[in-house]
């Protein structure tokens, strides 16, 4: 059943929306140009259809963040009908004042990822787009409107996400600099997968929760072991825990909502240069 929408979470996240009423459908997984995607699982809540991608694995973190074929993934998507993502992503903070409990949606990208594969365009003359916005305006206004009103933590509206390369975390230098330069969270996920989705001509907006204050921001002794070697409290990995429980349900909240969106942004346009000059036709499948 083809669907505009899609969600991309954590580990087994298709798994934690059916205890919250979605219903699945089937999974498949596509051939792309640029390899096999992950799967994609058909759902539908309130007769309404969607897909969900768990972007680390399906039976746990199978693949680290770098590694992710965020190409394959999101021309999946795209093959499958899909015009608007929300991806959900877990960083860490680089401000005392936005910790573990809260929720940001991201305004803004700093990419450090160095990523290998980070175009869809990689040897052709194309892919020169503005990246003023790089977050869709349109989804990102209906999740702060929708998230504020039910979610009872701290919504967070605006933010600049670092994404660094990892599968190490940073260092204690490296989060200085990414604080001088104006960066509010440090993760690993949404680049270069917000940069391939409007590439493609896709809506793609980001729902974060962080997961632990980065190196230096709080005063966190080494801890061995255990999850971030410390880096996270126990009290707030509860925190976390309580959030990560909460998200599907606002994720499904958004599902009726997300589906007659009016798609009056930018976003479907991002290579209407391309098209006009002759470059691309109007089949995306032929682009590649």
């Amino acid at each position: 059943m083809p669907a505009k929408i899609a969600i991309i979470g954590r580990v087994d996240f298709h798994t934690h929306l059916e205890k919250y009423g979605a219903s699945r459908l089937k999974q498949q997984q596509i051939e792309t140009p640029f390899g096999l995607s992950n799967p994609i699982h058909s759902m539908i809540y309130r007769k309404i259809p969607f897909y969900a991608l768990s972007r680390n694995g399906e039976e746990g973190y199978e693949v680290s963040a770098p590694y992710v074929n965020a190409r394959a993934n999101i021309y999946a998507l795209k093959k499958r009908g899909v015009e608007k993502i929300i991806s959900i992503s877990a960083p860490g903070s680089l401000k005392k004042t936005i910790g573990p409990g809260s929720v940001v949606l991201p305004d803004d990208v700093i990419d450090h990822s160095n990523a290998t594969h980070r175009s869809c365009f990689e040897g052709k003359g194309i892919g020169v787009i503005r990246m003023s916005e790089p977050f869709c305006p349109s989804v990102r206004a209906l999740l702060e409107t929708d998230i504020k009103l039910n979610f009872k933590g701290k919504v967070i509206s605006q933010g600049v996400y670092a994404c660094t390369a990892g599968p190490r975390l940073e260092t204690r230098s490296e989060i200085k600099e990414l604080v001088q330069i104006g960066a509010d969270l440090v993760g690993m996920t949404l680049s270069p997968e917000v940069f391939i989705a409007r590439e493609l001509e896709m809506c793609y907006a980001a729902l974060c929760y962080p997961v632990n204050y980065a190196e230096g921001i709080a005063d966190r002794p080494y801890s061995a072991g255990v999850l971030f070697e410390g880096l996270a409290s126990e009290d707030e990995i509860k925190t976390v825990n309580l959030i990560e429980e909460a998200i599907p349900q606002l994720i499904l909240n958004l599902i009726p909502k997300l589906e007659v969106l009016t798609r009056d942004c930018s976003c479907k346009n991002a290579l209407l240069r391309y098209k006009k000059r002759g470059d691309l036709s109007e089949n995306f499948e032929d682009w590649f």
